[in-house]
């Protein structure tokens, strides 16, 4: 790691992903910036140059991006409800800014953020490589968005000499996740197991996911020909989604999940609902939708062989490791 630039910026530095990352460049000891949306006193404390302002803002990005010499691109829309224009404004417009001003303030380096969901047909993925095609429709706004967001940095990459990388890690989770975990935790009296409860999937624990953004910089900084390449980023670990989704209940102090749902049923019901809030507008998430049903009962787990040939990538801290370090967080959590 010692190759990479002192000037580096993190995307949405105070997000779950960005947050881990920056933590790794300040222990680095690099110069680190931000941009995002708030304000975070812990990047104050340290010491991190907070721009606020949103990706979608091409000023903003211009601000960000001047005098830095890499970029971690993770700043994005998640989730599975909303309109479309916001998913595109943060997740295609956001990223074309962030390619935009790489190029002009010549960046050395992008490592642009994806994720497994952009070549998710609604069937079991098993063992699949970066060689999967993208699907022809999408049953939610963010993996169509994530996947034009893809496409822009290829295409930047082919067209204009970017040097990119883009990662796509599946299901990060760990302490300080205020995505994954808490829906989970929040829904242990709701959920219900859809389909036959066999299907496998990939997760990856953040500090695993951080460290395969750095390594990618540093690969990629020393290997200028891996640019454009595309990497699943995982823990090597598929475990049954419902014994994952079982342990992560059992960190946070709740019961298992042993109700069911058949994946048609759940298929139907996340249609009439999406129909419904969608005729009454209303704003919050319906508690499923087809994406959903179809992301539950189907396996998705991923050979990442080529992130470990060309990367160097190997998971650091185990599932098992993971969930201990995730039970301690949430119980300290709780405590205060």
């Amino acid at each position: 790691m010692n190759n990479l630039p002192n000037n580096i910026l993190v995307t949405g530095g105070g997000g779950f992903l960005g947050g881990a990352i920056v933590r790794i460049l300040v222990d680095l000891q690099k110069t680190v910036r931000s941009l995002a949306r708030g304000f975070y006193p812990e990047l104050d404390a340290m010491g991190v140059h907070q721009i606020q302002g949103d990706i979608s803002d091409p000023d903003a990005v211009e601000q960000a991006c001047e005098g830095v010499e890499l970029v971690f691109h993770t700043a994005a829309k998640p989730g599975v409800w909303g309109p479309y224009e916001d998913y595109f404004k943060t997740n295609v417009t956001g990223t074309e800014n962030v390619v935009a001003a790489c190029q002009a303030h010549k960046v050395r380096a992008l490592i642009h953020t994806s994720s497994p969901s952009v070549v998710f047909d609604g069937t079991d993925m098993e063992g699949t490589d970066e060689s999967a095609p993208y699907p022809d429709h999408y049953a939610a706004h963010y993996p169509a968005t994530k996947a034009l967001a893809e496409k822009k940095v290829a295409a930047m990459v082919a067209a204009n000499g970017l040097r990119a990388v883009m990662l796509r890690p599946h299901l990060i989770w760990g302490p300080r996740d205020n995505h994954l975990v808490p829906r989970i935790i929040a829904r242990a009296n709701r959920l219900r197991i859809v389909g036959d409860g066999r299907n496998v999937v990939d997760t990856v624990y953040i500090d695993n996911a951080a460290h395969a953004h750095i390594l990618a910089a540093e690969k990629l900084l020393e290997h200028p020909g891996l640019s454009g390449r595309v990497y699943f980023i995982s823990n090597d670990e598929p475990i049954n989604l419902w014994e994952m989704v079982n342990k992560i209940l059992d960190a946070g102090g709740k019961p298992p999940i042993t109700r069911t749902i058949s994946q048609p049923a759940a298929f139907k019901l996340g249609a009439s609902l999406e129909f419904c809030y969608n005729l009454f507008n209303k704003k919050s998430e319906p508690p499923m939708t087809r994406f959903v049903a179809e992301e539950l009962a189907t396996s998705h787990w991923f050979d990442i062989s080529a992130a470990k040939k060309d990367l160097g990538y190997q998971p650091h801290v185990s599932t098992e490791e993971g969930l201990r370090r995730l039970k301690a967080w949430l119980k300290k959590k709780n405590v205060k």
